[in-house]
């Protein structure tokens, strides 16, 4: 069967840094060729003139879609469905698809939409990633500002003007797969130390919470989860499941008069590469790399390792904890039979420690 296509859902209240993010990504996007549905509130548009503005090759204006209307819950069958069909008959199908929720949509509806039989067999959810507001939400709101949230939900008559955005930021936290406290740079070292680990005691176990100033993140961080999140709703429960809260324009208007400074780069994260000679137990070698994972907070491990009597190469990628190991292809003729591993994580990993860790 053909392999699925993954998905990213990227959720996130308005203001958060969603196409900030987004158009990060698309800019840094290694080749991958990258389909982005826009779930848009109304005729605004915004974000989908920014990202058409774009100017990247993975980034044309046939690869962005744009749902008519943002409450996922009431539109799959006649918007959310048709949109993710025509993206799939294509020929020049995408490597990945990107679908970014407006401000107020919560990701649980759209993750369970992946079931539906008529694109179940064709796409997967990679993961959820939830974008917040690291400066607001240490503050003690849940946006830049609170007053334009409830102003655009005041636009839509069928949006729960009552609930709490407490709420709606519980219902955002449960579904994630990977948190991104965005705007870590407005915010002191210990500031940024403390909302990371309040986050990732609220989240589930295993999510990973990640530091961004400007919404850049490496694309071999934020794609490639391999999560499958359809198969796992039942643990990202909704603390209210309210039909018609789903929405919110979310042009983000990132608050750029403080950020404009800032450059695109990934100062917050950090890779290195470990070569090594060939290893002997494929078993227990994934173990350990899984232990020596946990201990330093690695984000990412991938690469190939050649096991001592064996012919192929043998292919590593790690997500957090989660390790998927395959032989791959034979080794060619005068082809070194080396092991070689790109870590990567947050900035200040303590590459010594892990490179001694994995040759020992």
């Amino acid at each position: 069967m053909a392999q699925k296509i993954p998905a990213t859902v990227v959720t996130g209240f308005l203001g958060a840094g969603k196409t900030t993010l987004i158009r990060h990504m698309l800019q840094n996007a290694q080749g991958k060729r990258i389909a982005l549905i826009i779930n848009e509130f109304g005729d605004l548009g915004v974000d989908g003139d920014i990202l058409k503005g774009c100017g990247d090759e993975t980034c044309t204006e046939d690869d962005i879609m744009e749902l008519s209307n943002g409450c996922i819950c009431c539109t799959v069958a006649d918007d959310f469905i048709p949109t993710m069909q025509k993206l799939l008959a294509r020929e020049n199908k995408p490597d990945h698809i990107v679908i970014e929720t407006s401000g107020l949509a919560l990701p649980q509806p759209l993750v369970r939409a992946f079931n539906w039989p008529e694109i179940s067999t064709q796409v997967t959810v990679d993961g959820v990633v939830t974008v917040v507001d690291g400066k607001a939400v240490t503050e003690g709101r849940f946006a830049h500002s609170v007053a334009a949230v409830d102003a655009q939900r005041k636009l839509d008559e069928n949006l729960d003007h009552e609930t709490p955005l407490s709420e709606l930021f519980e219902d955002q936290v449960a579904c994630a797969d990977m948190i991104v406290v965005n705007k870590s740079d407005l915010l002191s070292e210990d500031e940024a130390k403390g909302l990371v680990t309040k986050l990732k005691s609220e989240a589930r176990e295993g999510v990973q919470v990640v530091k961004a100033s400007m919404g850049a993140l490496p694309v071999d961080v934020l794609l490639g989860q391999g999560i499958g999140a359809e198969d796992d709703l039942a643990s990202r429960h909704e603390v209210h499941h309210h039909h018609h809260d789903h929405d919110d324009d979310h042009a983000d208007h990132h608050d750029e008069d403080e950020h404009h400074h800032h450059e695109h780069d990934h100062d917050e994260f950090e890779s290195f590469v470990v070569d090594l000679g060939e290893i002997t137990d494929p078993s227990a070698f994934g173990d350990k790399v899984v232990n020596i994972i946990r201990a330093h907070d690695i984000l990412r491990l991938k690469g190939f390792a050649a096991v001592a009597g064996k012919p192929m190469r043998l292919t590593l990628q790690a997500v957090g904890p989660r390790i998927d190991t395959y032989f791959d292809r034979p080794y060619r003729a005068n082809e070194a039979r080396t092991t070689r591993l790109v870590v990567i994580g947050q900035a200040g990993l303590d590459q010594a420690a892990i490179t001694a860790a994995l040759s020992a």
